[in-house]
């Protein structure tokens, strides 16, 4: 059997699930790394509720980074169980050594996901063909479908549009997960790789303050932290850039703009950690050596929150 046709009869979201809004929550767990299921379980049942086109489980903001292979897969079973395919789940798979790699893409697998998103952690900068014998070790162990997470910040590796669709070459290699460029250059920019890439390949954008006018310029996803966290309010924001509204875009995101400023000055990471407290949807820190935000940045968490509520 085809490696296709097996992700064809495993999967009933492919392609699917890479497009929409993509909510990427935290993972809460206590000061050793252990994760608070019951915690995650809460944050994922509201983003169900909202209606969020998938869910994004261990990415950046979900801390997959500072947890053990064993956590990683509590996680997951988790939620898969609580969400009993009611929304498509994407998990991240990302690990320093392909081995692992390939060992959390057979976990997730085998733990209820539906897709999973691969970065290519490294402390080693990584060539352009390491990254993607990389991809190819992990698509081969799994047929779940895959997408690219495209994230230097993180990485310190830049996805070229030339590994990108090289890389959609692969059958199960469905989507990519980039940087949403300034709005200025978000048409040209997606265009440019989408010229690339033939078929139903999904080009969606991280990145929240940019994340909107990359949809309106034709991104198909919109991989989000503060739809992890406030699904509602995003997926207005999302819905009205997949209209093509820029008037409603401008407006609606003119009340993210305090949020905006502060993921850019304190990191996204650190905000949503403190917002989920102020919202009592869970009381869990960031990992060590991560800080929690002091007193005079939580007051300006509190402000873009009631922006937004506002």
């Amino acid at each position: 059997m085809s490696l296709a046709i097996q992700m064809s009869q495993t999967t009933p979201y492919a392609p699917g699930m890479f497009r929409g809004l993509s909510a990427f929550p935290i993972t809460p767990a206590d000061p050793a790394g252990h994760v608070d299921t019951d915690g995650l379980v809460r944050l994922v049942q509201r983003l169900a509720a909202a209606e969020v086109d998938s869910i994004g489980l261990l990415g950046s903001t979900g801390t997959y980074a500072y947890l053990t292979r064993a956590e990683r897969r509590r996680a997951v079973e988790a939620v898969s169980a609580s969400l009993s395919g009611r929304v498509p789940l994407i998990v991240g798979v990302g690990a320093l050594r392909t081995d692992d790699a390939r060992d959390l893409a057979r976990d997730a697998e085998a733990a209820g996901a539906d897709g999973l998103l691969l970065a290519p952690v490294s402390y080693t900068p990584l060539t352009e063909e390491e990254v993607y014998q990389h991809f190819v070790a992990v698509a081969e162990a799994t047929p779940l479908p895959l997408c690219i997470y495209n994230n230097p910040g993180t990485t310190h590796f830049t996805f070229s549009d030339a590994l990108v669709a090289r890389l959609a070459q692969l059958p199960t290699v469905l989507a990519v997960k980039n940087p949403a460029p300034s709005p200025s250059e978000a048409r040209l920019r997606h265009e440019e790789l989408r010229a690339r890439i033939l078929g139903a390949f999904a080009i969606g954008y991280s990145g929240d303050w940019n994340a909107p006018a990359a949809v309106l310029a034709g991104g198909d996803a919109w991989y989000s932290v503060v739809g992890g966290l406030l699904p509602e309010p995003t997926l207005k924001l999302l819905r009205a850039a997949q209209a093509g509204d820029e008037d409603e875009v401008a407006r609606l995101n003119a009340r993210f703009e305090p949020l905006w400023a502060l993921f850019k000055k304190l990191s996204s990471l650190r905000v949503v950690y403190a917002a989920a407290s102020m919202l009592n949807l869970t009381q869990a820190q960031p990992p060590r050596p991560v800080m929690p935000l002091e007193d005079d940045n939580r007051r300006r968490v509190a402000a873009a929150l009631q922006m937004l509520e506002g």
